[in-house]
C-alpha cells in the first residue's frame, strides 16, 4: 500500500525519459523487498486469511524495523499501530499534493525531494552498522549505481543496483 520508493523511482525514472519498461522494473524490483518482510512477519499475523491480508498492508520499512525484536521476533502490535498513522499521512499527504500541488511549485524549491533518500540511508545505517555481508552488498549496489549513472538510459542504474543487492543478499540466507 505505501511503497513510497517504488512510488518515486518510477516518477525519477519517468521525469528523466526513462521508459515504461524501466520504471515498472523498478517498481517490481524495489518492491521485491517485500516477499522477505512478509514472510519475517507472517507468523506474529493472526486470523484467518482475510484478517492476515489486511494486518499485511501494514508492513511498511519503517514500521517492520520498529517492530523487529530481534531473533526474527516481531511485535504485531506495535507494527499494526506504527503503520495507521503513515497510512493516514500518505494518503492525507498524496491527496493534499493533488489538490494543492499547483499552489506549492517546486518541491525541490522547499528542500522535499531530500526526504525520502534522507529517510531510505537512516534506514540503511540500520542494516548495516554491524557491517558484514549488508554492508559490502550495499556498499556495491551504491557503486554500481553510481558508475551507471553518467552511461545507462533513466531507471537502468536504480535496476541494476537492486538486482546486485537482492543477489548478494540471497547469497546471506
Amino acid at each position: 500500500m505505501c511503497s513510497a520508493s517504488a512510488q518515486f523511482a518510477v516518477a525519477a525514472v519517468l521525469g528523466s525519459g526513462g521508459g515504461p519498461v524501466a520504471a515498472i522494473a523498478a517498481a517490481v524490483l524495489l518492491n521485491a523487498r517485500f516477499g522477505p518482510m512478509g514472510l519475517a512477519v507472517g507468523p506474529y499475523l493472526k486470523g484467518g486469511r482475510l484478517r492476515r491480508a489486511l494486518e499485511g498492508q501494514t508492513v511498511i520499512d519503517t514500521s517492520w524495523a520498529l517492530a523487529s525484536r530481534g531473533g526474527g521476533r516481531f511485535d504485531r502490535e506495535f507494527m499494526i499501530g506504527a503503520s495507521v498513522p503513515q497510512i493516514v499521512a500518505w494518503v492525507g499527504g498524496t491527496a493534499v499534493g493533488v489538490l494543492g500541488g499547483d499552489l506549492v511549485g517546486d518541491p525541490e524549491r522547499l528542500g522535499l525531494d531530500a526526504i525520502f533518500p534522507a529517510f531510505f540511508l537512516v534506514l540503511l545505517v540500520g542494516e548495516i552498522r554491524n557491517g558484514g555481508s549488508a554492508l559490502v552488498v550495499a556498499v556495491l549496489a551504491a557503486v554500481l549505481a553510481l558508475l551507471l549513472v553518467p552511461v545507462a538510459p533513466p531507471g537502468v542504474p536504480v535496476i541494476a543496483a537492486c538486482v546486485a543487492a537482492l543477489l548478494g543478499l540471497r547469497r546471506t540466507f
